[in-house]
């Protein structure tokens, strides 16, 4: 006798065998640009895919994908990344080489080495100095800087501005070209069309120039990717965040500041002993891991509510207004960086107060987990 295919084993069979995929591609989507981020050990894996190393901090050296790098202390080694965009801060400091492909690069504090780089624009600022040398292309450079060695740009357009103090020679190829009276070089400026091949390619291995929106639509993808993921393989308890945030909002943001500010505290508490820094790498890189996911489902839920003002409750939707919404709030300054923090510390606390609760056994374990109905 044939089972029924609609019985609760052929439905709990479907449904793990779903999970089971879904989880396979949430681990391979997290892993690959997390486990790069998070390979230093010692730099702080933010909202959103974000790095930064803080002002007082040393790292041995910053090698990855992220949606954001910035420096504000000193990286003792080699600057290595893809990106949204990179700062080095007037405080940071990078003792190696920076080679990085990103949508914008800014180089504002001080580069022991050379700096080879690919980006939709890079600017070395007139508190920026560079020992070694500088090969850029991008869609525009400005060199307002010292640069120790020689200046290899391609751009659209480039810009020698009058703080630049090059010791060897300025050479470049663009549309248009700016140079200030007051800039200093040594060697002499010489335009050569043949550095039109290189613009975009100055990372090892030809990377394509990106334009400056390349980070951003990155990170809206990944977070579209990675709710998709979760929608797919925790529908139910995807609903009860979204549902927990719009019920409470001022407990769950609470709960997510406590999260955000005590894990770093007992991560390092944990470390303190040579027995417990196995633990707190572990530790490190799921706290990192629950940083991404908190931040999605802070965006589901805010779209859930967007939609839930109209009498709409489409999973789906939900997800696209809030990613979508997000990151065009994100666009406008200062307004962008709060918004992000606040949806983060929302779907941070509704996580975990979702997982206290299954621990607590407050969840129905008896039930097959079955996808929520969509009523478009």
């Amino acid at each position: 006798m044939c089972p029924d295919s609609d019985s609760p084993r052929t439905v709990l069979s479907d449904t793990s065998t779903r999970r089971r995929v879904a989880v396979v591609l949430a681990t391979a989507l997290l892993l690959s640009p997390l486990a790069t981020g998070l390979a230093t050990a010692q730099s702080v894996q933010g909202p959103s895919g974000s790095v930064v190393v803080e002002e007082g901090e040393t790292v041995d050296g910053l090698d990855g994908v992220a949606g954001t790098v910035v420096v504000y202390g000193t990286v003792d080694g080699d600057l290595s990344a893809t990106a949204g965009s990179i700062r080095i801060a007037e405080s940071g400091r990078v003792v190696g080489d920076v080679r990085a492909a990103a949508g914008s690069i800014t180089v504002a504090g001080t580069v022991d080495g050379s700096v080879e780089v690919g980006a939709g624009s890079f600017e070395l600022t007139e508190t920026g100095s560079i020992d070694g040398s500088l090969d850029a292309g991008a869609g525009s450079v400005r060199v307002d800087g010292a640069v120790g060695g020689d200046v290899r740009a391609s751009a659209d357009s480039v810009v020698l501005g009058p703080n630049a103090d090059v010791g060897g020679e300025f050479r470049y190829d663009a549309d248009e070209f700016t140079e200030s009276p007051d800039a200093a070089v040594a060697g002499g400026v010489v335009e050569d069309a043949s550095l039109g091949g290189d613009r975009g390619t100055g990372v090892a291995g030809g990377a394509d120039r990106l334009p400056p929106w390349a980070g951003s639509a990155y990170g809206v993808a990944a977070n579209l990717v990675l709710g998709a993921v979760l929608l797919l393989a925790f529908p139910r308890f995807t609903r009860a965040v979204g549902d927990r945030v719009g019920a409470d909002p001022l407990v769950s943001g609470g709960i997510g500041l406590l999260a955000l500010v005590l894990a770093p505290i007992a991560l390092a508490l944990v470390a303190v002993t040579i027995v417990g820094i196995p633990l707190a790498l572990a530790g490190a890189a799921a706290y990192g891991v629950a940083l991404w996911v908190g931040s999605v489902y802070g965006r589901y839920a805010l779209g859930a509510w967007a939609i839930g003002r109209v009498g709409g409750r489409n999973r789906w939707a939900a997800l696209l207004i809030g990613v979508g919404g997000v990151a065009l709030i994100g666009l406008l300054p200062w307004v962008g960086g709060l918004v992000d923090l606040l949806v983060l510390l929302l779907g941070l606390g509704a996580l975990a107060g979702g997982l206290r609760d299954r621990y607590r056994g407050t969840a129905d374990q008896t039930l097959p987990e079955r996808d929520p109905v969509d009523v478009d």
